[in-house]
């Protein structure tokens, strides 16, 4: 990352660019192809949350997008109290239709910065947060940001993180890094990689996974694991 945290994309500029990309994100297989194995990734952690929660258990979709996250959930547990939060109003309306179709019990959408949401503790049985945390800026941010997810949740009720995580070791990570470009390569080309490379260091402010299961535990969580690593992304799950 070249770009300092105070010269990083404000949120308006951020909405901006996710208003314009509802149809990309709105395809559970290629919606989010600058991730890898991101169908992968769907599939590991709406199964892992089939062992746990029951039929009109409640779920927050943190940074819901056009609400993939949720509607694999939902064809693995069934009828969900959904709550779906997003910056980008046509994400959340989107959300909002495909969910609603894809059976959940109730639906509840929130236009809202992640940091500015409040809900009452302990009332949240599961929350999802895919490609959404590397929008917090600095320690402080994601120090909150965790001490309020585990407020939120339910005793026993679990957080899912998919997202960018970086190495400490810089060599790990320049390999990874340059792993990642060739993948982005592969699919769209030179031009399609300088395009996410700049939104990355432009718009993002991920932390390594250390530094978020350190976190997960100081803020109380019980337990955590890891339920996939590739490259430069993770996927981890902790419970209350």
């Amino acid at each position: 990352m070249t770009t300092p945290l105070a010269n990083k994309s404000t949120l308006e500029e951020i909405r901006t660019r996710f208003d314009q990309d509802v149809e990309r994100f709105s395809n559970l297989e290629t919606g989010q192809q600058a991730t890898i194995d991101a169908p992968l990734v769907l599939e590991l952690v709406a199964q892992t949350c089939a062992r746990h929660l029951r039929p009109q258990s409640t779920v927050l979709d943190l940074g819901c997008g056009a609400g993939n996250f949720t509607l694999r959930v939902l064809r693995e547990v069934g009828e969900l109290h959904c709550h779906l939060a997003d910056l980008s109003r046509p994400m959340l309306d989107r959300a909002e239709q495909r969910v609603r179709a894809g059976g959940a019990a109730s639906v509840r959408t929130y236009q809202s910065d992640l940091r500015a949401l409040s809900f009452p503790e302990g009332s949240i049985d599961c929350i999802l947060a895919g490609a959404v945390l590397h929008h917090l800026r600095d320690d402080e941010d994601w120090t909150a940001a965790f001490e309020h997810f585990h407020t939120w949740l339910t005793p026993g009720g679990r957080i899912y993180v998919s997202d960018l995580a970086y190495f400490e070791v810089p060599e790990a990570q320049e390999l990874m890094w340059g792993r990642y470009g060739r993948y982005l390569e592969s699919i769209g080309g030179e031009d399609y990689r300088a395009k996410v490379f700049a939104y990355i260091d432009k718009e993002d402010s991920p932390r390594s996974l250390p530094y978020q299961l350190d976190l997960l535990k100081a803020c109380g969580f019980a337990q955590y694991d890891v339920l996939h690593r590739t490259s430069v992304f993770a996927c981890y799950f902790a419970v209350k």
